[in-house]
């Protein structure tokens, strides 16, 4: 007797064998966004559960919660609802709208109240939260603030980091700013910029004066991160929102903007420090 073979193409049993083809992921010319939906996703670093990042227009990208509400249950304040990809601060008239993260995040109070319908939502995420710590699927993300020895008005929640002969306002604290670029498996990658074995910046005093066009403000000194005495390529890393991996490599897309706004002293007041934050005396003298 002589084995049998299963032909080119086919299952050992002989089934045949089907293969899907590759799909790239790209663009949509008419796309308002221009990103890819698929790494807009990800899980907030203080509670675990997945957040959905959408543009929003001539504005920074909004966290908004993944699943559709009941618009009945939602106060007006945080109904939003999706147009093309762009998010928009308000119902469009359907039965389903989508909310902000914050506004259910167990970690961040609500500033008005928000209804029975969110309080049951937030404990229940609380709960969720709770038992993912405790069975060690999920570890929050410590910020600086938490470590410090100094009360929380100390440690800036956005702060001011001087880089490229301009001023930008961070869109988190400096240990959380997360790369942009794309990894092989299509995901964002999870390193933060900041990075221990570079050269850092220094904390330091400096006068809130404004750029060319602004108002002129009254003498002030506020905290700032500077980065300024770093070489050109560490600055520009830091700018594109980049590890020091994916710095080497400029091919890697991009799946969100950075979150760098440009600071206006003006616009952005309340995130003024004029207090240095609470580090360790080398690391405001490192440069």
């Amino acid at each position: 007797m002589h084995p049998t073979t299963a032909p080119a193409g086919c299952h050992w049993d002989g089934s045949p064998r089907t293969a899907r083809p590759q799909r790239p992921l790209r663009v949509t010319a008419t796309s308002p966004s221009r990103l890819l939906r698929t790494g807009q996703s990800s899980r907030c670093r203080q509670c675990g559960h997945r957040i959905d990042r959408y543009q929003r227009s001539g504005q920074q990208p909004i966290v908004l919660h993944p699943t559709e509400l009941d618009t009945s249950q939602v106060p007006a304040p945080y109904r939003w609802h999706l147009s093309g990809g762009i998010a928009h601060p308000h119902s469009d008239g359907s039965a389903w709208c989508r909310i902000p993260h914050h506004a259910l995040c167990p970690e961040h109070a609500p500033t008005t109240p928000p209804g029975p319908y969110i309080e049951s939502l937030r404990r229940q995420l609380a709960v969720r939260t709770r038992r993912l710590i405790d069975t060690g699927q999920f570890t929050p993300t410590p910020t600086a603030c938490e470590t410090d020895s100094r009360p929380s008005r100390d440690c800036p929640a956005r702060p001011v980091v001087q880089l490229l002969l301009g001023r930008y306002l961070a869109d988190g604290p400096l240990e959380a700013i997360q790369c942009v670029a794309q990894t092989r498996q299509r995901h964002r990658c999870a390193q933060t910029v900041l990075d221990p074995s570079r050269p850092r910046g220094a904390w330091t005093l400096l006068p809130a004066t404004p750029q060319r066009g602004q108002l002129v403000l009254p003498a002030t000194l506020m905290a700032v991160y500077d980065l300024s005495r770093l070489p050109y390529a560490e600055q520009l890393r830091w700018r594109t929102q980049r590890c020091p991996a994916h710095a080497a490599t400029p091919d890697a897309a991009d799946l969100t903007p950075a979150g760098w706004q440009v600071f206006d002293p003006l616009l952005h007041t309340a995130h003024l420090h004029t207090r240095l934050p609470h580090v360790p005396f080398t690391q405001r003298e490192e440069a």
